[in-house]
């Protein structure tokens, strides 16, 4: 009987031996894994953490498709303290640091910080990398490990980069404020942040929908990419907004970023220059002159005055552009000519104050408020108690400086039968009138004066669509030794089809090289945007109604 309990007995004391054994292991010899393990998580794995919420663009037909997503990373760490004990010496630890891409110099720094229980090596590691240290595992180095994350992707890499932002691992001091370990970084990411990131420990993040088409995008970020090549430009931006309810379609800015690797690039390439830069835009601003003069009933479309090429004011003279003389010239043929002095008699005839104002109600003074960090607002305020010849040059977009939101903004309003809208980025904002800035008639009127500029310049019109818009060339002013460069930003923004817009389209290019003016660099630029947007929604012609 004896024999057959031991038989029974045996293989539970075989089990718990080696459970024993096990809990040794754990416990005395891998003890500094696990704690390292367990830091690492705590500081940044998003496991332990809700799922931050998915940003979706749009298309035409409303589907949704997802700009960003979380996705599981191989991530390479080690615990220190074990290869300060192993054997392996500098050899392994120039492979080690050939493998992850760090200097020896690098990798000792990081592995001999005093009390550091766990050190990332290798963020998203790629597979190559993975093989390579398993492989060096294997032939016995210690104190190195592969784990996996939830780390944020971007599917489309650099698409929409500066409006979407990116998400990076917190700082000890900012996981104890935001209860998170990754934390959004620009963009959409940082603006709804705490949306994103939901409640820790109870519920996941919220999904955001944007505005942005992603058809549109791509195709502006496109549009852009050959236009800065084909001028060896600096830069640009592209933005393409619905006038009636403020919603931004694209906004692409070069040069752009990838999310996915962000590290690789300076902190200068995240601020959104569409939102947090302000420029100087030239003649495109003619058109917030003559709103404001038909507007307020000090000139009309066939206003006319007598150009001598040149205006003196304050002991400055201003000229038209080439030094043209355009003799008599009305209102209309100012925009169409882009005549510098017209501008000015159109500001005089206006009379400051109420210049000024309406620059206002357009919204050169304030936010636009659209969702997005960092914000910044056009500066017009040299033209409090400023001088005739700062009235003069602001009335064709010189001595002041806006953001291309805020212009944009402006001639959407200018589209929207003369009410400014909050610019829209989130899917489910509703529309909010900002204020009427002009009547319906002088809306009708400029868009009218609009149409005539684009085609007497042909470059941006489109057979059997109406085009509404302007272009403008301004110098770079030179902050250190005053005055102007040579250097220029070309613009141009328009709308269509003109008499029922659907879109508003603004373009921005930063110093091209030997760029004539902004109607032969922009133009062909918007011209294309233009009708692939035209084409994408299936819009009518709508030359019958010109006509009528």
């Amino acid at each position: 009987m004896k024999w057959r309990f031991f038989i029974i007995i045996f293989p539970f004391v075989i089990a718990y031996f080696f459970l024993i054994t096990n809990l040794y292991n754990i416990q005395l010899n891998k003890s500094d894994y696990y704690l390292a393990r367990a830091a690492f998580q705590l500081n940044a794995a998003g496991n332990l953490e809700p799922n931050r919420g998915n940003i979706y663009f749009t298309d035409k037909n409303n589907n949704l498709i997802q700009a960003v997503l979380n996705k599981n990373y191989d991530m390479i760490f080690a615990v220190p303290k074990e290869i300060q004990q192993g054997s392996e010496g500098p050899e392994g630890l120039e492979k080690l640091a050939l493998i992850v891409n760090l200097s020896v110099e690098e990798i000792g720094k990081k592995l001999n910080k005093k009390n550091d229980l766990y050190e990332l090596l290798v963020q998203k590691a790629a597979p190559e990398q993975v093989k390579q240290i398993q492989e060096l595992i294997s032939r016995g180095f210690k104190g190195v490990y592969v784990t996996k994350q939830k780390l944020r992707f971007y599917p489309y890499n650099n698409l929409a980069s500066h409006l979407l932002g990116f998400v990076s691992l917190a700082g000890d001091s900012e996981v104890s404020k935001y209860g998170n370990s990754q934390i959004g970084r620009y963009g959409v990411e940082l603006q709804f942040n705490s949306v994103l990131t939901g409640e820790k420990g109870k519920i996941d993040g919220q999904n955001l929908v944007l505005t942005i088409d992603r058809d549109i995008q791509s195709q502006s970020e496109e549009v852009l990419k050959k236009l800065i090549s084909d001028w060896k430009a600096e830069g640009g931006t592209v933005i393409v907004q619905e006038p009636s309810s403020g919603k931004i379609l694209a906004m692409a800015n070069f040069p752009n970023f990838d999310p996915n690797n962000y590290s690789g690039f300076e902190i200068k390439s995240f601020l959104n220059p569409a939102v947090q830069s302000v420029y100087e835009s030239g003649s495109v601003f003619k058109i917030m002159t003559i709103a404001a003069g038909i507007d307020s009933g000090k000139i009309f479309p066939e206003t006319t005055y007598v150009d001598k090429g040149t205006v003196t004011l304050n002991n400055r003279t201003i000229h038209n552009w080439w030094n043209k003389i355009y003799g008599k010239a009305t209102m209309t043929e100012v925009l169409e000519n882009s005549i510098n002095t017209g501008s000015v008699f159109a500001e005089q005839k206006i009379g400051h104050e109420t210049f000024y104002q309406y620059l206002t109600k357009f919204g050169f003074n304030e936010l636009t408020k659209i969702n997005l960090p960092g914000e910044v607002k056009s500066n017009i305020r040299n033209l409090v108690k400023g001088r005739d010849i700062h009235y003069a040059t602001a009335s064709f977009g010189q001595g002041i400086s806006v953001t291309p939101i805020a212009l944009i903004n402006a001639f959407s309003a200018v589209a929207n039968g003369g009410v400014l809208m909050k610019p829209l980025i989130l899917a489910d904002e509703k529309p909010q009138m900002i204020r009427r800035v002009i009547s319906p008639e002088t809306s009708k009127k400029l868009t009218q004066m609009m149409i005539s500029t684009v085609k007497k310049n042909k470059v941006a019109d489109i057979a059997n669509y109406s085009i509404a818009g302007k272009s403008g060339t301004a110098y770079i002013p030179d902050f250190k030794s005053g005055g102007y460069t040579d250097e220029v930003i070309n613009t141009f923004v328009g709308f269509a089809p003109a008499i029922s817009p659907k879109f508003t389209i603004l373009i921005k290019l930063d110093k091209p090289v030997d760029a004539p003016f902004a109607t032969v660099a922009v133009g062909p630029a918007f011209w294309d945007l233009t009708q692939f947007i035209l084409n994408y929604y299936n819009i009518p012609p709508d030359n019958l109604a010109i006509s009528q």
